[in-house]
């Protein structure tokens, strides 16, 4: 049983995309469980990260990054981005300090002036190793005409600047709680969706630029052999035939090229040895279709 002064609460990260937002809560929760990449928009779905100290337990929402949608992915990553904002007992608003305020920052500036609203709103600058101090100041200065920020700190999630000091900060807003997940657990996300994520992170990160969006990962199958070994099935699902050549490679050399990437993280997941198995299949305009996008996880209920 926990005591009565135990303290525990939801905390949304939200910000533009690339801002660091999921580099943050991997390194805070202590492992990986929300996939990064270069690529804008690379988180698609809500993922909790747990981190429980002595005391407390912080749940963070790590969302999409917010700009415009193009598709019905991208209205979808949208909305949940603004639902998480609800419930929660903080928003984590991040910037890139390297990148200063643009104008989807504005926009989304102007989103969280309206729909926060008692919720306390803490801003951290992002990055600020690769900014300068006037780059950092510019931000700061913008952010304190706005009433609703509380804080604003500028850290960076790369080398752990001032995290911390922000942990510290965003624990002073839980209330008394119960412990909402056991010790041990870093994430509500199943096995079989962090899998497909690891594989999608390494086809972000190998493919060329116009690819990346208009792929998705579905795990067929998941089997554990009576050596321990776990045989894993995936299928990596493009738009067009022309794409599906780029991401097989000549002689399948692309995709054992993911495949090796995404088998060394896949096993430390597992605990045990995995034989990988990737697929490529051609579903036109899928991020258009409600009932890919459902049967991708990008569930629209």
């Amino acid at each position: 049983m926990r005591n009565s002064s135990y303290k525990s609460g939801f905390i949304t990260i939200i910000g533009s995309p690339n801002v660091g937002k999921s580099t943050l809560m991997n390194l805070m929760v202590g492992q990986k469980i929300s996939i990064v990449s270069e690529r804008a928009q690379t988180t698609r779905n809500r993922i909790a990260g747990v981190v429980t100290r002595r005391g407390y337990q912080i749940v963070f929402l790590d969302t999409p990054g917010v700009t415009g949608a193009k598709n019905r992915l991208g209205e979808f990553m949208l909305r949940v981005a603004y639902e998480s904002l609800k419930d929660v007992e903080c928003i984590l608003f991040m910037l890139d300090a390297s990148k200063g305020i643009r104008e989807m920052d504005e926009a989304l500036i102007e989103n969280l002036r309206r729909r926060a609203g008692g919720t306390p709103v803490i801003a951290a600058i992002n990055k600020t190793d690769l900014a300068t101090f006037d780059d950092i100041e510019t931000i700061r200065e913008r952010l304190e005409g706005e009433e609703f920020i509380k804080r604003i700190l500028p850290i960076s999630a790369e080398t752990g600047r001032n995290v911390d000091e922000l942990e510290r900060i965003l624990a002073g807003y839980l209330v008394e709680g119960p412990q909402y997940y056991p010790d041990d657990m870093v994430t509500d996300q199943p096995v079989r969706v962090i899998t497909a994520e690891i594989i999608r992170e390494k086809a972000l990160k190998s493919l060329r630029q116009e690819i990346p969006h208009g792929i998705g990962v579905d795990i067929e199958r998941i089997t554990l052999r009576e050596d321990g070994i776990n045989d894993v099935n995936a299928v990596i699902y493009c738009e067009r035939d022309s794409h599906k050549g780029i991401i097989i490679g000549r002689n399948g050399a692309m995709l054992k090229r993911i495949g090796s990437a995404a088998r060394p993280e896949i096993e430390t997941l597992f605990g045990t040895k995995v034989n990988l198995q990737l697929w490529v299949k051609v579903r036109p305009d899928w991020r258009n279709s409600a009932n890919a996008l459902r049967e991708l996880g990008y569930n629209e209920d």
